[in-house]
């Protein structure tokens, strides 16, 4: 199959390890994927402290689960980009540990404070499902089938991220005035979560033509945005001045102006190269380092080859 036999083919689900697909595209989907798993992993690493930091032995519960269903996460999309024959799921392990490998803005900052966790796990958590929901329909048929199991899960991690903001905007004025801070810190970054605009993404004309994609950046924020924004503001916070959001009374949708989300900022962090990114890069680096032996242990010593052949 050619590339335009893949543009003409392309739609939910269409295509699978079975199919003769051209470079162009397993390498796009490879790399798609491969961003998404090492997403996962990263998201777990910023959470995993708050299991022991925890308030309550049930929001210690539910955060190990939570982590450790965004581990398994990882391990199925990897298992979806090996697929396609680019790279193996140890190669892309690999990459991550030695800051190739690229993922998500929200996960190269630092969570600092309880109050900063229902950032992740409601709002960023609740993005990823508007992205994770369009992309059952993705072209690429692993895919697919790994983002159904997902969102399911996805869907239990937002309720609990919602359990806590709620919790914590009817708490104490404290609570209620560093929930804000942590919210005008974040909001920011949580818009930025799509990716840069349309006119500046380097791949996403491509994922669309390809059907990796159904809606480009600016239209998965725009619909988060007009999801999220009002459940902002049950919950008492007040959105931040910067970036402006406005109200399109024609298209009835609030809009961002997203020149004045700081793109600089967000480059640097998709080059690996932002300090508390780099830090979180080296502390993946250091845990895979640690349990080198256990994978030596399970994989057992390499089986003797044999230069003579059968007797």
């Amino acid at each position: 199959m050619n590339l335009e036999e893949v543009f003409e083919r392309a739609g939910p689900r269409a295509f699978g390890p079975n199919d003769d697909m051209p470079e162009e595209y397993r390498k796009a989907a490879t790399r798609m994927i491969q961003f998404h798993a090492n997403s996962e992993i990263m998201g777990a690493y910023i959470e995993r402290p708050y299991i022991r930091q925890s308030p309550s032995l049930d929001r210690k519960l539910a955060v190990s689960a939570q982590v450790q269903d965004e581990i398994g996460h990882g391990q199925l999309l990897y298992r979806a980009a090996e697929n396609l024959g680019i790279k193996t799921r140890e190669q892309m392990l690999d990459e991550l540990a030695n800051g190739e490998g690229k993922f998500l803005n929200c996960f190269h900052y630092p969570i600092d404070s309880w109050y900063e966790l229902p950032m992740i796990m409601f709002f960023v958590d609740g993005a990823a499902m508007r992205r994770q929901a369009t992309l059952k329909r993705t072209s690429w048929e692993p895919y697919a089938h790994a983002i159904d199991k997902i969102c399911f899960e996805e869907g239990f991690h937002i309720k609990h991220g919602e359990d806590i903001l709620r919790e914590l905007a009817t708490g104490t004025r404290r609570d209620q005035l560093e929930l804000q801070k942590a919210f005008e810190k974040w909001w920011p970054r949580i818009l930025q979560f799509f990716g840069p605009t349309n006119d500046r993404s380097t791949h996403g004309d491509f994922g669309l033509k390809t059907g990796l994609k159904t809606m480009g950046n600016d239209e998965l924020r725009t619909a988060f945005l007009n999801v999220y924004l009002p459940k902002a503001e049950k919950y008492g916070l007040e959105i931040p001045d910067t970036p402006t959001i406005s109200y399109n009374e024609e298209t009835d949708l609030y809009e961002v102006e997203e020149e004045e989300l700081d793109w600089d900022e967000f480059f640097q962090i998709a080059k690996n190269e932002y300090p508390t990114g780099v830090g979180q890069i080296n502390k993946r680096h250091r845990t895979q380092e640690a349990v080198e032996w256990v994978r030596d242990a399970i994989e057992g010593p390499a089986a003797p080859t044999s230069a003579a052949g059968a007797d």
